[in-house]
Order: C-alpha cells, then sequence, then structure tokens
C-alpha cells in the first residue's frame, strides 16, 4: 500500500530468540511469526517491490528485554504480558534506530490500531492512540506503552480497515500465502499454545510441589509448583472428587501453597496499580478520574475510577469483578482513544 502511495521504502525483518530447548519439530508451526514461512514471504515481498531488505539479529535484546522479565515475572508468582514490552523495547524502540541508522523518517507495521495527530492551543502536536477500525482484530491494548516520540514516526497503515479488505488486497498485490496460512497468535519465543511447557523447561529450580487448598485450610490437592499455575486457572488443577469446579484464587510464595475457591465466588472492588504510562496526557496528582479499561485485549470494557500518585495508581471498578492476576496490564480507555495503562499488583 506504501509503495503505491510513492513512499521510498526499506524493508527490515528481525531474528528474534527462540526456545532453544523446544522440540525441534515444533519450530516449523505455521502459527508462530518467525518461522521459514513468513521469512521466505518477506524476503518475496521485498523482493517484488525492489526494496532493499535487512534482516537484523535481535536475539540478544530480545532475550534480555522479553523473555527474561518473562521468566522473572514467572519466578515472582506473577503472570506478566511479554508483548507489551517487546513493542515498547524491540518493534518501536530497536526498529526506530534501526531506522534512524537507514535514514527512514517513519516506521510502518502491520498492528491493527491508530495514530491521530492533534493540534493543541499552544501550537504544538500530540499524538491520540486509538483502537482499530476493526474491533475484532484491535491490538491496541498492546500499544500503551508507546511514548510520543514513538507514536510521532508509526504509520499503521491496516488501522482503518477491516480483515476481509486486507485479505484482498494481499491477493490483488500478490502477496504469497496459500489457503492453509494462518496468521501469527500466541506468544511467539516458545512453540506451544499455553507457556506451561516453556516454564517447565526454563524454571525447573522453581518448581516446588506444595499443596493446593481452600480458604479455611483444608488441604485437597498438590501443585507441581507455582509459576504454573495463574489466578483464575480452573483446568489442569487436578482435584477430582469435587461437585462444584473450583479456581485458583491466589498464590501464597511463603507457604508454597495455591488457595482456590468456588469458581466466581469471590470477587474485587478495586485493583492497585504499578508502573503508570501515559500516551498523550495524564490525570492531576490526587485526581480521581473515570475510564473504561480492559485486563485482557480483547476482553468486555469494564467501568471504573482511577486515582493516581505518581506512576502508581488505585482502580475502583462500578461493580465487583472476578479477581485479576498480579502482573497483568490493566489498560485505560476513553472512548476509542488508548490513555495509557498500569501493571496489577494486587
Amino acid at each position: 500500500m506504501l509503495h503505491e502511495q510513492g513512499h521510498d521504502l526499506v524493508g527490515v525483518r528481525f531474528t528474534l530468540w527462540s526456545d532453544p530447548l523446544a522440540p525441534p519439530m515444533a519450530h516449523i508451526l505455521p502459527s508462530k511469526c518467525c518461522n521459514t514461512q513468513t521469512a521466505s514471504r518477506a524476503a518475496a515481498t521485498a523482493k517484488k517491490l525492489h526494496i532493499p531488505y535487512h534482516v537484523v539479529d535481535l536475539e540478544r535484546e530480545f532475550k534480555e528485554n522479553v523473555v527474561d522479565p518473562f521468566l522473572e515475572g514467572y519466578r515472582k508468582g506473577l503472570t506478566p504480558n511479554p508483548c507489551i514490552g517487546c513493542n515498547r523495547t524491540i518493534k518501536f524502540g530497536k526498529l526506530l534506530e534501526i531506522a534512524d541508522e537507514l535514514g527512514c523518517e517513519k516506521i510502518a507495521t502491520g498492528h491493527y490500531a491508530r495514530v491521530v495527530k492533534e493540534r493543541l492551543p499552544d501550537g504544538t502536536d500530540r499524538f491520540l492512540l486509538l483502537e482499530a477500525t476493526d474491533q475484532l482484530k484491535d491490538q491496541s491494548y498492546y500499544l500503551y506503552g508507546l511514548t510520543q516520540q514513538q507514536l510521532s514516526r508509526v504509520l499503521f497503515p491496516l488501522g482503518a480497515m477491516h480483515k476481509e479488505e486486507v485479505y484482498s488486497l494481499a491477493k490483488h498485490f500478490g502477496v504469497p500465502f496459500d489457503e492453509h496460512y494462518r496468521e501469527s497468535q500466541d506468544l511467539c519465543f516458545f512453540p506451544e499454545k499455553e507457556p506451561k511447557a516453556f516454564l517447565k523447561r526454563h524454571l525447573k529450580d522453581a518448581l516446588i510441589h506444595g499443596e493446593i487448598v481452600r480458604r479455611d485450610g483444608t488441604v485437597i490437592g498438590t501443585h507441581e509448583g507455582l509459576p504454573l499455575y495463574t489466578i483464575g486457572q480452573r483446568r489442569g488443577l487436578k482435584v477430582g472428587g469435587l461437585k462444584v469446579p473450583l479456581e485458583v484464587v491466589e498464590k501464597d510464595p511463603q507457604s508454597n501453597r495455591i488457595i482456590v475457591a468456588q469458581q466466581s465466588a469471590e470477587s474485587i472492588d478495586e485493583v492497585t496499580l504499578a508502573d503508570l504510562r501515559w500516551v498523550s496526557w495524564r490525570p492531576s496528582e490526587g485526581e480521581t478520574v473515570p475510564f473504561e479499561c480492559r485486563v485482557r485485549s480483547l476482553s468486555e470494557r469494564k467501568v471504573g475510577q482511577l486515582t493516581i500518585k505518581g506512576n502508581t495508581g488505585l482502580f475502583r471498578f462500578k461493580k465487583a469483578q472476578k479477581r485479576i492476576a498480579p502482573g497483568q496490564s490493566l489498560v485505560l480507555y476513553r472512548g476509542e482513544e488508548v490513555a495509557g495503562g498500569g501493571i496489577t499488583t494486587t
């Protein structure tokens, strides 16, 4: 699309870290973004457009900035979201550095999100991050950590399009993919859909068996190690003989216990946030501001109010909610605008 519009383009593809301990056959899965099929497709597209094409090795940077914090978070009992840190440090951090080295003014990615420039009364510009037009593919949740400087140089050509339009244009332009093509999904640095097997390979020393208990201390089972479980988890507890479904409501590192309760029996009215980041503006210190929020990318929005103190905040929900796993990102919205977000701590 950008080539047709007359832009001078340079193609860049990253080589990122992938789990060397994973089963060899798993590395060729078509649903991952860093496999041989996608590499071939990128090279073929650049060749067809007659644009320079660079493959940049960022394995070390990706391991240090994305994989290591992910593992450390699970070791501490958290449930981190590595894609948010990856966008900030790698996809829009290192990529902008590479753009400078190549003499490029802007970077363009296939994220489903929108950026709008707004002129302020004092004559300066600020950049708003908006949800994508296609609500089913929206990825703005993962981008709340981007700075104004980063957003000022970003283009999201697909942000105002629906997925069906994108596929039609891909066929129109002759982008090489077959009828069995599957878009990349799940975390890219291990082949499995869920992280359990990956954690077992890399956190062996932290996987100490312990008790699964009810709130009253009644022991009803044994867990395989705290990092393998997350708040709200219902499957895989291996607690049999019960008439009511149970879910994880708390992990206690001190006693190495997992606390469970009847599904949906426990709720919260508020959640504490750390590492608050704001996209284009921020509330005043101590001010209580209404927002909608999400704790997962495409989950239903929840209504509440945020009171901030420095880079921390307290979000109070209008209605009681299910418990949230510490380490997840709570992202704040005003209409279609992504205002900011933070990491849940309690």
